[in-house]
């Protein structure tokens, strides 16, 4: 069965306190936030994030050209450094890796990103190279399933998988409305990088074994998430209540993922979930019935980071000790989608 024998994580050197980020759009619109607005800015769990450039930057009008230039740059750095640290933690070179599977929405790049990583960090040049594009924040779990299913296919050929968003180079500010505030005080930017492969292989002593992925879209919910391509960036489409969504849709969806496998919610350790925003932890930690303290922490300390996010909870939940109960992963995406896994000791 896959098993992951590693994961690593990083992070662009800029840092902002949330704080710092309400003072940015006060001074932006030029008057102090409405007081409902500023409650919700306060209120998402966030205590800091990093994003690729300096805060000044993103006031600045910007061309498209302009950010795939620092788009580029940004992303082939965070990959090198998540690649990196993964596959020293799996005891791999990258001439170990036969497949690599890159997940970014929040840019492009043709060549794309991986391809240009072959040459650049020593990759074999038979290495198979699958860029995933679109699923936004379910992004890491699906790109994980996916993962899982190419080092099953090929046992022989260990897989790096490599989730990027660099979240705060994709909004267009140049309206400052209320989906724009929002996109700003929930959104970052972050890398990580995971190595998948064989039971028994380097790596992990304990690595959690990659059992099931299986994901859900609901019909009429195009306009639930996602974005709009505006003249400089992307406009955020954010329509429906989505906490309310994971009691009444996706609460369902998991139950019977579960049952699927043979469990329930009492079966299964601390769930590893993209927490999203604060409200949407609190909905998933209802359902769970567990306080989902890694996701919490890492939606404080690194803001939501778009498809990323969940395997930084995962490097978490693991860097305290291995999983000796089976753990369900959970996201939701544009689609609407939601995703899910199992992993299992």
């Amino acid at each position: 069965m896959p098993t992951l024998l590693s994961i690593g994580s990083a992070v662009p050197d800029h840092g902002i306190s949330q704080s710092q980020v309400l003072s940015i759009l006060e001074g932006a619109k030029g008057r102090e936030l409405p007081a409902r607005m500023a409650d919700i800015l306060r209120n998402t769990g966030i205590a800091q994030r990093y994003i690729a450039m300096p805060p000044e930057y993103y006031l600045r009008a910007r061309s498209w050209p302009d950010r795939a230039a620092v788009y580029e740059q940004a992303a082939m750095t965070l990959f090198a450094k998540a690649a990196a640290i993964a596959l020293e933690r799996a005891g791999l070179t990258p001439r170990d890796i036969g497949q690599i599977v890159c997940v970014s929405t929040t840019g492009t790049m043709t060549p794309s990103l991986p391809s240009q990583m072959i040459e650049a960090m020593g990759f074999r040049s038979d290495t198979r190279v699958v860029p995933l594009f679109g699923y936004g924040c379910a992004g890491g779990v699906i790109g994980l399933g996916l993962a899982a299913d190419l080092a099953r296919a090929a046992p022989d050929r260990p897989v790096l998988l490599v989730s990027l968003e660099l979240c705060s180079m994709a909004y267009d500010h140049s309206r400052m409305d209320k989906k724009d505030m929002v996109a700003l005080a929930l959104f970052a930017d972050g890398c990580a990088a995971a190595v998948i492969g064989p039971a028994g292989g380097p790596g992990i002593a304990c690595g959690p074994k990659l059992s099931a992925f299986a994901q859900n879209t609901w019909p009429n919910t195009l306009d639930m998430m996602g974005w709009d391509i505006g003249d400089t960036g992307f406009d955020l489409v954010l329509a429906r209540d989505i906490p309310a969504f994971v009691a009444s849709d996706f609460a369902p969806i998991c139950d019977a993922f579960l049952a699927q496998q043979g469990l329930t919610k009492s079966d299964i350790a601390e769930p590893i979930c993209h927490p999203g925003g604060g409200r949407v932890v609190d909905a998933l930690a209802d359902y769970f019935g567990q306080d989902l303290t890694a996701t919490r922490k890492i939606l404080a300390a690194c803001g939501n980071m778009s498809s990323p996010t969940v395997l930084f909870v995962l490097e978490e939940i693991l860097r305290g000790s291995p999983l000796t109960r089976p753990a369900i992963m959970t996201a939701l995406g544009p689609g609407f989608v939601g995703a899910m896994g199992l992993l299992t000791p």
